[in-house]
């Protein structure tokens, strides 16, 4: 009897160091307001815009497509009142379109913009994201381009919370310091 309820236990501890962990584990649990939008629906290409234009300080923005041009518009006036801006292209994307587009370039060669590209590789930066001022983080499926926010069934997750703004900002980080990145700055 000892002898089976030895096993038992023992299979049990074995079991409990072999589970598998959780998926997602966040650093930090996060209680905010957040504002979850669903496209194409009326209102939902101006969310981008409206939310740059809050900037006071900073965006970092990470975006597999940068062709919208209201979008463009809206990080121009937010560099022009003085937010400092970071960009972060895919490379197949940015190559795809040609490199910059005459919109997309005029933006980087403003003050406060800075751009850089993932260097060529077989993997995508996928990412559709951006903070604003450490504070509000936006994710979702949304490209910041004219299909993507005005045909396309997309979503666009607006939250509300400089812990989640942070958590991005330190992948953002990650991204930004590759040392095989370049700057899309011709």
């Amino acid at each position: 009897m000892r002898a089976l309820k030895f096993f038992l236990l023992a299979g049990a501890f074995l079991l409990a160091i072999e589970a598998p962990k959780p998926f997602l584990q966040p650093q930090t649990p996060v209680s905010a307001p957040v504002r979850v939008a669903f496209g194409p629906a009326p209102g939902f290409d101006t969310l981008d815009p409206e939310l740059i234009g809050q900037a006071r300080r900073s965006i970092d923005m990470a975006a597999y497509v940068l062709s919208d041009q209201r979008v463009i518009e809206a990080l121009s006036a937010a560099a022009s009142r003085g937010v400092k801006i970071r960009l972060y292209f895919d490379a197949e994307q940015f190559r795809r379109i040609g490199g910059m587009n005459d919109n997309v370039l005029a933006l980087t060669n403003q003050p406060n913009v800075k751009a850089r590209i993932k260097a060529e590789q077989n993997d995508l930066m996928h990412l559709k994201a951006y903070t604003v001022d450490g504070r509000w983080l936006r994710t979702g499926s949304t490209n910041f381009s004219w299909s993507g926010e005005t045909r396309q069934d997309n979503d666009i997750i607006i939250i509300d919370s400089p812990q989640a703004a942070e958590q991005f900002a330190r992948a953002f980080e990650k991204l930004w310091t590759r040392r095989d990145n370049r700057d899309a700055a011709p």
